[in-house]
């Protein structure tokens, strides 16, 4: 690859957190039995006419004005022309010469180096249906195809960069910013897996030096970063391999196949033209006020960017920032935690450590936990003010996400306080040491690693109940009483 640089643009495609769809009032949330959402305009039936949802403009307006974009002061729709079975008028309704918003800028670090992604556009269109292929082997396999209209006519943004980006993991973090932006501004939920958020490749490789786009291949609907990564890493190394080759590269569309961890082909790439654009007649004109735009900005919340600079503020490493600002329910509940007087530093950790981990390993949601922010600020009450270690804590995480009792209750109920008691700690150690002379021999003869060994004995025997500082300082002082 040291002869060739790589030149990568995104076309993301984000749906909108609207409760009805783009041009009729039809249901725009996801799921549903198939073709429950429907109705005469989604279905394309004659004499149906569109009317534009007031709320995807107003949000389309303010992802462009949280993307640095220029906002049109005028704008129309367009019909773009293909025929597949998940479109059910035969044509899309989006916008091709008069979009929403222009010129916009994405800012993002990778290595400790600002980058900047410019945005070529961000334009409104409504979404197609999805085609469910029955079948052992999948669309290669099937036996028949069934079309959910469900889908047909969610609102979309799709948010079109310049082709800056150089490389896959520049991607990944572009997308990532992108996501982040769009969820914190409250357009759109960013759940790829559900296919919110998707994104399509452009990929193109040039000689180094060359000012000359190469051969561009479109690689459709990622929904994954970790997919988006390796689809491009794919791509650059088999157009590469067929330009070393002396091989002529094709304008196409590919899909990656996660199984096999390859890009296929799937189609000749389109131009504008095969699409037969015109303006839809069955929409209007639509201006935008100066006094609208101001409005729209200044409804727009705290941006990702200056969230992040707040949090490390905080004395938060950028690792635990970025984790909480691209998790907008962590963020919520570590800002209602420090309004409850949480220490920023051990709240973070709780929120990015062991309560994620909890979250992915049941494959669950904050909302669908009982913890609340309260519980939380009274579990680190707990550890701070000695009454629990932090592994009893850690223990405790499981009961603390399941039931609507206090850590306070949980431990009382449980048996669980530490014992601070120096009497009855000192006669645990005092049997401990009993039980072990060989390591008490090796302690006094300088061997101080087997101190471990014998706080962990202490630790067992208290079912790790010890105030571990107290219980350090009173075997350190029995040993020292037997010298």
């Amino acid at each position: 690859m040291g002869s060739y640089e790589t030149v990568i643009g995104l076309e993301v495609h984000a749906e909108l957190l609207t409760e009805s769809k783009i041009f009729c009032g039809s249901s725009a949330h996801f799921g549903g039995e198939p073709n429950t959402h429907v109705d005469p305009v989604t279905l394309g039936l004659p004499g149906a006419l569109p009317v534009l949802n007031e709320k995807v403009l107003e949000m389309a307006i303010q992802a462009g004005l949280a993307t640095e974009c220029r906002i049109a002061r005028k704008t129309k729709f367009d019909r773009k022309h293909y025929f597949y079975a998940d479109l059910p008028k035969g044509y899309q309704i989006t916008q091709f010469d008069y979009p929403i918003a222009e010129a916009g800028l994405i800012r993002f670090a990778m290595a400790g180096e600002d980058k900047k992604v410019r945005l070529n556009r961000i334009h409104m269109e409504e979404d197609a249906g999805k085609l469910v292929h029955a079948g052992a082997a999948g669309m290669s396999g099937s036996t028949h195809s069934l079309a959910d209209y469900n889908r047909a006519g969610v609102p979309l943004l799709e948010i079109v960069s310049e082709p800056d980006i150089r490389s896959s993991e520049e991607a990944r973090l572009y997308l990532e910013t992108l996501r982040s932006i769009l969820m914190a501004i409250g357009v759109c939920d960013g759940k790829m897996e559900e296919g919110s958020l998707r994104c399509d490749a452009n990929i193109s490789l040039r000689p180094v030096g060359s000012e000359t786009f190469g051969t561009r291949v479109e690689i459709k609907n990622i929904n994954s970063f970790r997919f988006l990564q390796k689809a491009i890493d794919y791509e650059v190394h088999r157009q590469s391999i067929a330009l070393d080759n002396g091989e002529t590269l094709v304008q196409e569309t590919r899909l990656w196949d996660e199984t096999k961890g390859v890009t296929r082909s799937m189609r000749s790439k389109e131009d504008a033209h095969d699409y037969r654009y015109m303006p839809d007649p069955d929409l209007i004109w639509y201006h935008v006020s100066e006094a609208k735009i101001q409005e729209l900005q200044d409804q727009l919340p705290e941006l990702p960017a200056a969230q992040q600079a707040r949090y490390e503020a905080l004395g938060l490493q950028s690792e635990e920032s970025s984790i909480l600002v691209n998790a907008p329910e962590l963020a919520q509940l570590f800002e209602d935690s420090l309004a409850l007087g949480a220490p920023a530093k051990e709240t973070s950790k709780w929120l990015t450590g062991d309560i994620s981990a909890y979250l992915n390993q049941n494959e669950t949601t904050l909302a669908d936990t009982a913890l609340t922010a309260a519980h939380l600020h009274e579990l680190l009450q707990l550890i701070d003010n000695g009454k629990i270690s932090g592994k009893i804590a850690k223990s405790l995480l499981p009961d603390i996400m399941t039931q609507s009792k206090s850590p306070a209750q949980l431990v009382d109920e449980k048996g669980l306080s530490q014992i601070s008691d120096t009497g009855a700690l000192q006669e645990i150690i005092d049997g401990v040491l009993q039980a072990n002379p060989a390591q008490v021999e090796e302690y006094l003869a300088g061997k101080h690693k087997v101190l471990g060994f014998l706080m962990g004995q202490v630790m067992k025997a208290t079912k790790g109940q010890a105030d571990p500082g107290m219980a350090s300082q009173m075997v350190r002082q029995s040993l020292q009483n037997k010298a």
